[in-house]
């Protein structure tokens, strides 16, 4: 109890560490450059010391479970040496962890807001609830599409470096014929799919799989997998777009 304790303490002043020059800018610009006290100081603190508890949690929980969890899956599936089954976990694992992310939720709701407001879609609520569902279904279905890529390219030891150069070639391509409303929404939906939980679950699947399967290296091919997270949804949504609006 004392030994977890102590750990506890120690992790929680690594966070305080982390979090130090977040508090020091802050507190630099409040206190130097518009020289004003900082608002509610007491309640500011506890709710620092809170997030840093929370953090501190939140990164042992990751090793304690996430880790864990995703690279045994990993090995498990090489084991089995079923192709089937490992595309269908990895869109699943995807899709199910970016299509309930509440920044997603949130972003395609606004998406949604601001395109009624510019005469792009139909004004009213049902148009704009279906229009935002729509999109949080496409971005969902292209971050599963790409760890399915991801993890097919750890099976063939494709370069991951051709791969992400095509993918923003294929960007800018888009981009030049896509609507100038979706553009935006479009390239802000790559970063709200990198969620607390879509990451450490996808690196430990990568990083298990490249570990499992003979000649690969896990620091050359287990990682990448979340620069596919973030570059798909850009193409797929840049092509809902295109489509919707024609």
């Amino acid at each position: 109890m004392h030994g977890g304790a102590l750990a506890l303490v120690r992790l929680i002043g690594s966070t305080a560490k982390d979090l130090a020059p977040i508090v020091v800018i802050i507190g630099f610009f409040q206190l130097v450059v518009l020289k004003q006290d900082i608002p509610n100081l007491i309640d500011i603190t506890f709710g620092l010391l809170l997030v840093m508890v929370g953090l501190a949690i939140f990164v042992q929980g990751l090793e304690m479970a996430l880790f864990p969890i995703g690279e045994s899956l990993a090995h498990a599936f090489a084991k089995k040496g079923s192709l089937i089954w490992l595309m269908v976990f990895s869109f699943g694992l995807g899709f199910g962890t970016t299509v309930a992310e509440p920044a997603l939720i949130a972003i395609t709701g606004e998406a949604a807001q601001t395109m009624a407001q510019a005469g792009a879609i139909n004004g009213d609520e049902s148009a704009r609830s279906e229009y935002a569902t729509a999109l949080r279904y496409t971005v969902a279905v292209a971050v599963g599409a790409s760890i399915m890529l991801g993890v097919f390219r750890i099976l063939k030891g494709w370069p991951i470096h051709w791969i992400i150069i095509a993918g923003y070639v294929l960007v800018v391509l888009l981009t030049t014929i896509a609507p100038p409303e979706i553009i935006g929404i479009a390239y802000d939906s790559g970063g709200v799919t990198t969620s607390t939980i879509t990451v450490p679950l996808v690196t430990a699947l990568g990083i298990g799989l490249a570990s499992s399967i003979k000649g690969r290296n896990p620091m050359i091919d287990g990682f990448g997998l979340i620069a596919f997270a973030s570059l798909s949804p850009i193409i797929f949504v840049l092509i809902f777009g295109i489509v919707v609006q024609s």
